[in-house]
């Protein structure tokens, strides 16, 4: 039969996908998937039979992405979305309703505390900050009515850190049922494991070291089987509807092919870097898990197979050479983000951490005057001649 030209360039002929069998996941760019009948459609959407339908609900290329995340932290299972902060909200709403408590550490990203400050207590969420480096000031708070603990180690932006294994002793030995959710975007899957330490949820902002090119942003969440199934079902699909488009999981599984290489020059890189800030008369602290003088350097050994390439320090100077300090840089970036190939260098009180207020700040332990620094892939003698340079100008 002679079809009109207008429906031979819709439907012209396709290629047998069963002729091919590609190395590289192709990118699946399609909003929706075609059915063999409709008692296939049927089962998909019922969910008796597994397959893909729809990309807001499920996608190759996503599903490959977060299976892969789910293994590298030893996890059963995934979920990823458009955004650190998507993946955030999607486990906070898939778990906490009214008059549930949320016990969250003094020191995180500051979209997640505005979050946690300003827009959970409007729904009756009741959110309780403290340090959660002492394991006393969590068993004050422990209620019948804590429903999860959340944290960050290394934080953001002064690399705190926190022992995961014994705060998920605490919070289970008073109720199993408590979720530990642990931000391990600084570290990565590769130089820590929250889940082997008895974590219930991980989550990334794979936007970072995941993805290490600074050309994406997405989350992922991975934790048990039945959880992560209420974060896909409840947080994705009801609540924020932060899903992940294909190319950005096709570039995110990309860059984890060469996570562990570029993890391991990240990480000797920010060694060499901290150890000469450090020894530096301009430079009044450094904040590394690396170095001897870090006071919890013993647990960044214990909980970590590396130290990380995220550092932050305070010069011995003002605020106005501080800034000259920063504007003087020229191959470390003044960007925010970090887990780039190139080196950023940051303000937190100013820029991430602008939501918080001053008592804030100080009761989170970032000071005014500290710069974040995300080691890249740079030669690190350069990265270390553009720190050098730059304090010479003050």
């Amino acid at each position: 039969m002679q079809e009109n030209f207008n429906t031979r360039a819709i439907h012209g002929h396709k290629v047998d996908k069963t002729l091919c069998d590609p190395l590289v996941t192709p990118i699946y760019q399609t909003s929706t998937f075609v059915f063999e009948n409709a008692a296939h459609g049927a089962k998909l959407f019922a969910g008796e039979q597994d397959g893909f339908f729809y990309t807001r609900i499920d996608n190759p290329n996503s599903r490959e992405l977060a299976m892969c995340i789910a293994d590298l932290e030893n996890a059963e299972a995934g979920v990823c979305f458009s955004s650190g902060m998507g993946a955030v909200t999607a486990v906070i709403w898939s778990f906490l309703s009214s008059g549930a408590q949320l016990i969250a550490d003094k020191t995180l990203y500051g979209c997640t505390f505005e979050l946690f400050e300003q827009g959970l207590p409007q729904y009756g969420v009741q959110v309780d900050f403290t340090d959660l480096a002492d394991p006393a000031s969590l068993e004050k708070l422990l209620s019948p009515k804590t429903k999860m603990i959340y944290l960050e180690t290394p934080a953001n932006p002064n690399l705190k850190l926190i022992d995961i294994a014994a705060v998920a002793k605490a919070a289970h030995d008073y109720n199993p049922e408590i979720l530990i959710v642990v931000d391990n975007t600084f570290a990565t899957p590769y130089l820590q494991r929250p889940i082997d330490l008895g974590a219930d949820i991980v989550l990334h902002s794979t936007t970072k070291y995941l993805n290490g090119h600074g050309d994406v942003i997405a989350g992922a969440v991975v934790g048990r089987q039945e959880l992560i199934a209420d974060v896909q079902t409840k947080g994705l699909r009801y609540f924020n509807g932060a899903v992940l488009g294909p190319f950005e999981a096709w570039l995110i599984r990309r860059g984890i092919k060469t996570l562990p290489l570029r993890m391991d020059r990240h990480c000797s890189s920010a060694m060499k870097v901290a150890e000469f800030l450090e020894n530096h008369p301009k430079i009044k602290v450094v904040y590394f898990p690396g170095l001897k003088s870090h006071p919890q350097h013993d647990l960044a050994t214990r909980q970590m197979s590396q130290y990380g390439a995220m550092m932050a320090f305070e010069l011995n100077a003002t605020k106005e050479e501080s800034e000259k300090f920063i504007n003087s840089c020229k191959l470390c970036r003044l960007a925010v983000s970090l887990g780039d190939c190139e080196t950023l260098i940051q303000h937190p009180a100013s820029m991430t951490h602008s939501t918080y207020g001053p008592e804030e700040l100080a009761d989170a332990g970032i000071s005014e005057s500290l710069i974040r620094l995300s080691v890249g892939l740079e030669a690190p003698e350069d990265v270390i001649a553009d720190l050098e340079q730059a304090l010479n100008q003050i």
